[in-house]
């Protein structure tokens, strides 16, 4: 089977893998966009103990994706980049609980393409006068803006930056932003910058974890997926030692 991925770092991002074969299963996930580098790999090993699947892939913000599921997206498989998404859905009655699964925990990092300023001094380059433009993605949907958020609090910025910054509708478009030179920093997420798309490009530094809450990640079956034995196995392997080391490489945290 080959992986075709259709990844844009801006906007909803939609993956698919196509088999030819007659009897092919269709997998329908909904991701965290953090997850748009891992997933092709992920899903290539998957398949290759379950041949004959066919991925229907869709990243975005998780907030985005949680209203969705509760209005009837025929989403199988959720992925959030908050652990609170999966398990409110399980208290509503949109998620199979027996199924809940962390699969890892998400970084951040500051980066810049921008080569006057000083990474070094970590999230204070950011007060700089020649900063006139900071992306993160949107605290209101978004898991990875609600890290930002915290993280310029904690250091006690975020008032001083908020007619600097530019709000992504998830964390990829967030980094589309920085990436295409239109802002000048972006607060992103390190699995991103570890992607083959991204690595190397311009400079980051890691955000130290105690400024923001961990970014506990976690997979669910929903109701959609309930009969489903595939979207079941699905949701056990992202929870395998065979996963695990794909969402490493990619700078998660294992679980414990």
């Amino acid at each position: 089977m080959r992986f075709n991925p259709l990844f844009s770092l801006g906007g909803a991002l939609l993956m698919g893998a196509v088999c030819a074969s007659a009897q092919a299963e269709t997998l329908r996930v909904a991701a965290a966009a953090d997850l748009a580098f891992v997933l092709p790999e992920i899903n290539q090993r998957f398949s290759a103990a379950h041949p004959g699947v066919e991925f229907k892939v869709s990243l975005g913000s998780s907030g985005n994706f949680y209203a969705q599921i509760q209005n009837g997206a025929p989403f199988q498989v959720f992925m959030s980049a908050d652990e609170k998404y999966p398990r409110e859905l399980i208290a509503k009655g949109f998620a199979v609980a027996d199924s809940y699964r962390v699969y890892g925990t998400g970084r951040i990092a500051l980066w810049t393409l921008k080569p006057e300023f000083n990474l070094k001094q970590g999230l204070a380059a950011l007060t700089d006068a020649r900063v006139t433009r900071v992306a993160i993605a949107n605290p209101a949907h978004a898991p990875y803006g609600r890290a930002a958020e915290a993280a310029l609090n904690k250091y006690g910025i975020w008032n001083q930056l908020q007619p600097k910054l530019v709000l992504g509708e998830n964390i990829a478009q967030t980094a589309q932003f920085v990436q295409s030179g239109n802002v000048d920093a972006g607060i992103v997420a390190v699995s991103l910058l570890s992607g083959p798309t991204l690595h190397g490009v311009g400079r980051w530094v890691e955000l130290p974890a105690n400024l923001y809450p961990p970014l506990v990640q976690a997979a669910v079956l929903t109701r959609a997926g309930a009969s489903s034995e595939l979207a079941r196995q699905y949701v056990a392997y992202l929870g395998s030692a065979d996963a695990r080391v794909v969402l490493q490489r990619f700078g998660f945290v294992a679980p414990k």
